[in-house]
């Protein structure tokens, strides 16, 4: 039984030190928070009240080209992480879709797009129900200078 106790203990250590180890890979360089008014079916979405969040300061920015493909919502927000973001100027571009539409278990969807400074963002709708999808023509996003 003591042998026991311990294999689980040991186990159970192993377990934290890998768990710990893995989530500092996903630390991602930036956030942004995006606000979004009301939209029909279908319709584009310019998000003016969108903010980044990098190295400790704010960043007003503007994002065009991102769907909503509900009728009558009223409010859209969404949140999303940044990775591969060496400089500021990095985030500005026009991004493609790498993995798009992806369901979360409480109601969110995510939207994920890379652009060519390499910087991903993984986006998240925080609106229950609501699903993102990226325009035909990809999403461009630039910082408000």
């Amino acid at each position: 039984m003591r042998t026991f106790a311990i294999a689980l203990v040991a186990l159970a250590s192993v377990s934290l030190g890998l768990h710990l180890a893995l989530a500092g890979v996903d630390k991602p360089d930036a956030v942004i928070k995006l606000k979004g008014g009301s939209v029909a079916a279908g319709v584009g979405i310019s998000w003016g009240s969108g903010t980044l969040v990098y190295r400790g300061k704010r960043y007003p920015i503007s994002i065009e080209g991102l769907n909503v493909g509900d009728v009558g919502v009223t409010k859209v927000t969404a949140s999303g992480k940044v990775y591969g973001l060496k400089k500021l100027e990095d985030l500005d571009g026009n991004y493609a879709a790498v993995d798009a539409g992806a369901s979360l278990g409480g109601g969110g969807e995510t939207a994920a797009m890379k652009n060519q400074n390499g910087v991903t963002v993984n986006l998240v709708s925080t609106t229950q129900g609501v699903k993102l999808a990226l325009a035909a023509g990809g999403v461009s996003i630039k910082v408000v200078r």
